[in-house]
């Protein structure tokens, strides 16, 4: 049985995200069309979080996500901004119906928290965020994108961890257990996975997703008692 999920999980879904053949189909590049030069930084990046915080309705997300566009100027890049711009995108990917519109928002998620690791590498945002993304269009195209990749994800989540390891409530422990629970055919570990959620579970006991994974873990290896 453990066989036959992961080889679903390979053949359909990688660990979080793409549906369609291929990321690189998605129209969702760094445009920058909607980039002021004269904007206020901090200002936007408030005005766009207060649209972000009624996110449920996807026109606010939208709309936050078009603010935000404002301050992303090619000859004056912005930290803040651009891991910021990744986590909205990321939800709009989550979130949407469209499947041009998700694979879009990942694609650019992706792009824009790459910027962020390049101008912070030593910050956890820019690192997590492109997890994230990544880890999403990987599920949505397994074998174009997850398999090529996973060893990106497992990387940043590793770097988000050295770097901030309660980041997130712990969710890079939670990123990295997925990936050895997901890809049991191509190495990965129940037991390892475990080892992970445990970590994470050290330093954020109120995380579900942790206790979620870590009971389907310990189900896995018959570990019943401890699953309930």
């Amino acid at each position: 049985m453990n066989d036959i999920r992961n080889y679903g999980f390979i053949t359909i879904v990688l660990f979080l995200f793409l549906t369609v053949s291929c990321a690189s189909s998605s129209e969702a590049t760094d445009d920058l069309s909607n980039a002021r030069a004269d904007v206020n930084i901090p200002e936007t990046l408030k005005k766009a979080d207060e649209l972000f915080e009624q996110r449920e309705d996807l026109a606010k997300l939208r709309g936050a996500i078009k603010t935000l566009a404002q301050a992303r100027h090619a000859d004056n890049r912005n930290y803040e901004v651009e891991w910021t711009y990744s986590k909205y995108n990321y939800f709009l990917g989550k979130q949407s119906e469209t499947e041009k519109e998700i694979d879009a928002a990942f694609k650019t998620g992706e792009k824009s928290a790459q910027i962020a690791m390049r101008i912070e590498p030593e910050k956890p945002d820019g690192h997590f965020w492109f997890a994230a993304n990544l880890g999403e269009a990987a599920k949505r195209a397994p074998m174009t994108v997850g398999l090529k990749r996973i060893d990106e994800i497992r990387a940043a989540m590793k770097k988000v961890i050295a770097l901030q390891p309660d980041y997130q409530g712990a969710s890079a422990y939670d990123g990295l257990a997925r990936i050895e629970l997901e890809t049991g055919l191509i190495g990965g570990k129940t037991e390892q996975a475990i080892e992970y959620l445990e970590k994470g579970l050290e330093l954020e006991k109120n995380n579900s997703n942790l206790r979620l994974n870590l009971a389907k873990a310990y189900l896995r290896v018959d570990r019943d008692d401890e699953a309930r």
